[in-house]
């Protein structure tokens, strides 16, 4: 199945309770087909002291969500949109299905 989202897309949330909000894809985590998201499913997480956190306490931090619940966000209309591929000059790239736009090459990062 292919990949429609690569890290660096900016994406809209369809689903959930940060359903509309957009941001940038952070890392993808494919074994669990989830995605982190800048800004979005932000949680608390305990810390004990360490010598990173000295004061330990609470620290937010952007938790996974399904990959379903996102859509990429074409550039020229700003709203969420299907891809599609095609191949131009023998390399596969990826196109906003409603514009036309093309959102880059498949396979680079």
């Amino acid at each position: 199945m292919p990949r429609r989202i690569k890290t660096g897309d900016q994406v809209v949330v369809i689903a959930g309770a940060d359903k509309g909000r957009t941001g940038r894809v952070l890392r993808l985590l494919v074994d669990k087909d989830r995605v982190v998201v800048e800004g979005i499913n932000r949680v608390w997480k305990h810390v004990r002291p360490s010598q990173r956190y000295p004061q330990g306490g609470r620290i937010q931090k952007d938790a996974p969500i399904h990959i379903s619940n996102v859509m990429p966000l074409d550039p020229s209309t700003h709203k969420p949109t299907r891809l599609r591929f095609e191949v131009r000059d023998g390399v596969k790239h990826r196109i906003a299905a409603a514009s036309g736009t093309d959102l880059g090459v498949v396979g680079k990062k």
